[in-house]
C-alpha cells in the first residue's frame, strides 16, 4: 500500500478531487494547512503599512491506495492541480506496513 500526500493550492481543492473520484479513489483526507517552499511567501498591503505573509494557505490531501494504483493517482493530482505558476505544490509517497478499519476490523488492502 502507499499513502500519497499532496500539497496543494487551495482552489484546485475540487478539480482534484473530481479526478480522484474518476479513477476510483473513494476516500480521502484534507486538511487546510500553512506553508512555504521557494516562492519565501510575499509581501501585501494593509492600511498603508507592508508586511511579510511567510506562511501560504495550502490543502493537504492524504489517500491510501494499493500499489498498482498509485502512479494513476499521482499522475491525477498532478494533471488537476498543475496551474504552472509557482507554488502549485508537492506529492509525496511513502509506503504503508499495514492498516486496520476499526469497525471491521479488515486489513491491509480490504482496509482501505
Amino acid at each position: 500500500m502507499k499513502k500519497i500526500e499532496a500539497i496543494i493550492k487551495p482552489f484546485k481543492l475540487d478539480e482534484v478531487k473530481e479526478a480522484l473520484h474518476e479513477i476510483g479513489v473513494s476516500g480521502i483526507t484534507v486538511t487546510e494547512v500553512q506553508g512555504f517552499g521557494r516562492q519565501k511567501g510575499h509581501t501585501e498591503l494593509y492600511r498603508g503599512a507592508e508586511y511579510v505573509v511567510d506562511f501560504l494557505p495550502k490543502k493537504k490531501l492524504e489517500v491510501v491506495v494499493p500499489d498498482d494504483q498509485a502512479a494513476r493517482v499521482v499522475e491525477a493530482i498532478a494533471a488537476a492541480a498543475k496551474t504552472g505558476r509557482i507554488g502549485d505544490g508537492k506529492i509525496f509517497v511513502s509506503t504503508i506496513d499495514s492498516a486496520l478499519r476499526i469497525r471491521t476490523g479488515e486489513t491491509d488492502d480490504d482496509a482501505i
